[in-house]
């Protein structure tokens, strides 16, 4: 499992810990199979606890739970990602500009920056 998807996977369970893996595969994208997969890597590691609803009527529904530990895992994915996605950042950032040189556009659409 890549950081990408460990981080993605935690931060949806943070959000929604009474999601079903069907709704889980459905907001990320991912096959159900691949879902249960992950999921069951993250309890393997005690990232993650499965719960029982008490008083559910469909006694198959689980509340997925943060562990401290995992917790603590997704702030170090949060942080590796946040480095990941502001290297690409950069790198397109450069990659436009040569761009718009190239183009003849030096400094086009300066608007974009000011987002």
């Amino acid at each position: 499992m890549s950081d990408d998807l460990h981080y993605r996977l935690l931060k949806l369970l943070e959000e929604r810990p009474d999601a079903s893996q069907r709704q889980l595969a459905d907001a990320l994208g991912f096959s159900l199979g691949k879902i249960n997969y992950c999921v069951k890597a993250l309890l393997d590691k005690g990232w993650v606890k499965a719960q029982n609803f008490k008083n559910s009527k469909n006694k198959l529904a689980y509340a997925y739970v943060l562990t401290p530990s995992g917790i603590d895992a997704k702030a170090r994915l949060t942080a590796r990602f946040l480095k990941r996605k502001m290297a690409e950042y950069e790198a397109l950032k450069a990659e436009i500009a040569q761009l718009q040189a190239e183009v003849g556009q030096p400094g086009a659409a300066p608007e974009q920056d000011a987002q």
